[in-house]
């Protein structure tokens, strides 16, 4: 089976992660802080980088920043991981679910605005919005901007220097199977360093590891500063920073293989849409097929792994808003019914990618 996900780890990682463990220093220190500063340099960032123990944390430690209270409401996609949204309703706030582009899947702002002036003209607490790089792709963040409302960027499928189009808090993954893994991570970029600074407390119970004094047993803890154990440890740093510059290579090289399907898959129009733009992060690359149970069949059976990925999440009890939905999710239903990702990854071979694409042309001239 051509599988869909790889866990891609450095030769050097072993090594690295031996070391940490037998230098009697494990937990949040040097290691965290190099990764950080790595990370800083890679992504071209102009403030720092906070590493969090997951991306989910990251979502909350942002929210949180953005004073989402129980009540408030935040504009967000259902066409991602759970984990996205999940921190929005432990949080006692509303997922408000906008539309998303039917070809992409990425948020619609046009949709967006027009939940957020619903949701205004109702009173109710507007704080942020969660946006998704679905795919590794990026939506309109230009646009989106616009609306005055803090944009929290989850970049959990993008792994690539920010550039302009980006959110004001950026929250990436390093979990097992991204691109660039520390078994498990994530991190924070916030807008300016005040900012920065507070989620530097946050993340650990609303303490300054960073002061001479000691911060168990001296420091006070602010009003406004309980904060949480979101840090990351230098066993998992120790991973990240070997894997780095596996992490770029593979990159390039899952940005050729989609270059690759765009040229192979160009003309199945009628029965397979590839309607992505440029991805920058290039994590998955997707389909849309009319029968999406069908194909899976015909893939697999030829020994290629496919998948949705992800459900949208609107459809969960747990994610259902008490109030009403204040715009139609035409675009969602279309593509969430549609979309299988075929294997992009680093491990494909040439010949593994002629065999997926030539199997993915038999199925349009079959179905």
């Amino acid at each position: 089976m051509i599988p869909l996900f790889k866990v891609l780890m450095s030769s050097e990682a072993e090594r690295a992660a031996v070391e940490v463990l037998r230098s009697g220093y494990v937990g949040q220190g040097p290691k965290v802080e190099e990764f950080e500063q790595k990370l800083k340099e890679y992504y071209r960032s102009d403030t720092d980088i906070l590493t969090t123990n997951s991306c989910t944390s990251a979502i909350n430690l942002a929210l949180h920043l953005c004073d989402v209270r129980p009540g408030d409401s935040v504009l967000t996609t259902s066409m991602t991981c759970s984990a996205s949204n999940s921190p929005i309703v432990t949080r006692g706030a509303y997922p408000v679910w906008c539309d998303v582009d039917q070809w992409t899947g990425l948020i619609d702002p046009d949709s967006v605005d027009e939940a957020l002036c619903e949701l205004l003209h109702g009173g109710e607490k507007v704080k942020a919005i969660i946006a998704v790089d679905w795919t590794g792709a990026k939506p309109d963040y230009s646009k989106l901007k616009k609306l005055g409302i803090p944009i929290i960027e989850d970049a959990a499928h993008c792994f690539s220097p920010f550039g302009d189009s980006r959110g004001d808090y950026v929250c990436n993954s390093y979990q097992a199977i991204k691109i660039e893994t520390c078994v498990d991570g994530g991190s924070l970029k916030c807008p300016g360093e005040k900012i920065t600074e507070r989620a530097r407390l946050l993340r650990w119970y609303g303490l300054d590891r960073r002061s001479s004094q000691s911060f168990r047993c001296n420091q006070n803890i602010s009003v406004g500063n309980v904060g949480f154990k979101y840090h990351m440890n230098d066993l998992n740093a120790a991973i990240g920073i070997a894997n780095i510059p596996v992490a770029i290579d593979a990159l390039n090289k899952q940005r050729k293989n989609a270059e690759f399907y765009n040229e192979a898959l160009k003309d199945l129009d009628r029965v397979c849409h590839v309607r992505l733009p440029s991805v920058p992060g290039q994590w998955l690359y997707m389909l849309l097929v009319d029968n999406r149970e069908g194909f899976t069949g015909f893939m697999t059976a030829r020994g290629i792994e496919v998948s949705p990925v992800h459900a949208r999440n609107d459809k969960h009890d747990g994610f259902k808003r008490v109030a009403s939905q204040p715009v139609s999710l035409k675009g969602l239903d279309y593509y969430s019914a549609r979309n299988v990702a075929i294997p992009v990854g680093w491990w494909l071979t040439q010949e593994n990618l002629e065999y997926i694409s030539e199997s993915v042309i038999q199925w349009s001239k079959t179905s």
